[in-house]
């Protein structure tokens, strides 16, 4: 499973509509980007409580990149 689809599982999960949720991912040499696009009214259960949920997934997703001795990873979630 590459990182974008780790995401996307993760993110899905978290929703009531995971079709309304979409991921891209950007790659440069240095760092992968990678931008979640989540509706208004999901968006508070994507990040969470002060951000946990949202941290917990980056370091997911930072952890299985390391692992697999790819970039760095930075993820957005954005507002649709």
């Amino acid at each position: 499973m590459d990182l974008k689809e780790l995401t996307e599982f993760l993110v899905k999960k978290l929703v009531k509509n995971p079709e309304n949720i979409s991921v891209t991912e950007k790659t440069n040499e240095k760092i992968i980007t990678i931008i979640v696009m989540v509706p208004k009214d999901e968006i508070g259960k994507v990040i969470g409580y002060r951000g946990k949920t949202v941290n917990a997934i980056r370091t997911i997703v930072q952890a299985s990149s390391y692992m697999n001795n790819l970039p760095k990873v930075k993820i957005e979630v954005e507002e649709r």
